[in-house]
């Protein structure tokens, strides 16, 4: 089983050899503005027009709660844009995460990595503008990638 790793720095930037897969969350509306996905989009412009793309197409393909659309933005690297999230706004319902879906992303996530040789590599996703709790999501990371020897690296943002 491969441990999960915590450094601090830029998760745009993955430090490691090899192929390379950056996960992250986004919502089920079609929004991408606000949060990790500006960093993602200040260095590469395809994650974001490639999700927007594939919401507009939603009716025809598997757009949703749980879906995962890996998007190549180098020779060995990959973005991939995780719907985790139902909208934006906490409500009634809580926050916008939703930890089942997240779940299911990072099982999808896996085959994905594993397929490639690829490392995965992600800020603490879920946990900002998605309002989830880390102690939730850990596990589900462990659990789906770790244990699967997946190497993760979790990136705090200095």
């Amino acid at each position: 089983m491969e441990q999960l790793r915590v450094i601090a720095g830029d998760a745009t930037s993955p430090q490691a050899k090899g192929p390379k897969i950056i996960a992250h969350v986004c919502n089920d509306i079609g929004g991408w503005g606000k949060g990790f996905v500006l960093a993602l989009s200040k260095r590469w412009p395809e994650p974001e027009k490639e999700f927007r793309a594939w919401h507009r197409r939603r009716s025809g393909n598997d757009f949703g709660l749980g879906a995962v659309q890996l998007v190549r933005v180098r020779e060995d690297v990959w973005v991939a844009n995780m719907v985790g999230q139902r909208g934006i706004r906490t409500g009634s319902g809580g926050p916008p995460i939703r930890y089942d879906a997240v779940e299911r992303c990072l099982t999808a996530l896996a085959g994905h990595a594993l397929d490639r040789g690829a490392s995965v590599h992600m800020p603490r996703i879920g946990c900002g503008l998605a309002g989830g709790k880390w102690s939730r999501i850990e596990p589900l990371v462990t659990g789906a990638l770790c244990a699967r020897d997946v190497a993760v690296t979790v990136y705090d943002f200095a």
